[in-house]
C-alpha cells in the first residue's frame, strides 16, 4: 500500500482545512487508516483513526473539531479540520495498517504504511 497525503496549507486560527490520504493497492477497505502529526521539536502524536467498519477514535485535543471519514470507492481517507488553533500546526501524516486491534489504534508503531506528510500551519 502506498499513501499520499495532501491538502495542507496556511490558514488563520478558526479556519478549516481538509486533508486527504489517497491510497494505492488492493483491499484498502480492510485497512485501519490513521492521522498523526508532528510539530517542530516534538514527538509524533496520534490525531484520529478510522477502522474498516468506520469506527473512529480521536485524540482529546481534536475531538469535536476534527472529523475523519473514508471513501473506499476512491481509496481515500479524509480529515476535516475545523476551528483550527495555532497549536494544530504540524506536519500531518496518514498511516495504514491491517489487523490493528482497537487497543493499538492510537499507537504509531501499529501502522505498517506511511505517507510523506503534509504541512499544516495555523496563524494566530
Amino acid at each position: 500500500v502506498q499513501l499520499q497525503a495532501f491538502g495542507g496549507g496556511l490558514v488563520q486560527a478558526g479556519g478549516s482545512l481538509r486533508l486527504s490520504c489517497a491510497a494505492s493497492g488492493r483491499s484498502f477497505s480492510t485497512y485501519t487508516v490513521g492521522w498523526f502529526r508532528q510539530a517542530s521539536g516534538k514527538e509524533r502524536e496520534f490525531v484520529a483513526t478510522i477502522r474498516y467498519n468506520r469506527n473512529t477514535a480521536y485524540s482529546e485535543s481534536v475531538k469535536g473539531r476534527f472529523t475523519i471519514s473514508r471513501d473506499n470507492a476512491k481509496n481515500t481517507v479524509y480529515l476535516q479540520m475545523n476551528s483550527l488553533k495555532p497549536e494544530d500546526t504540524a506536519v500531518y501524516y496518514c498511516a495504514a495498517g491491517n489487523g490493528i486491534i482497537m487497543s493499538s489504534m492510537t499507537r504509531a508503531g501499529a501502522y505498517n504504511y506511511w505517507g510523506q506528510g503534509t504541512q499544516v500551519t495555523v496563524s494566530s
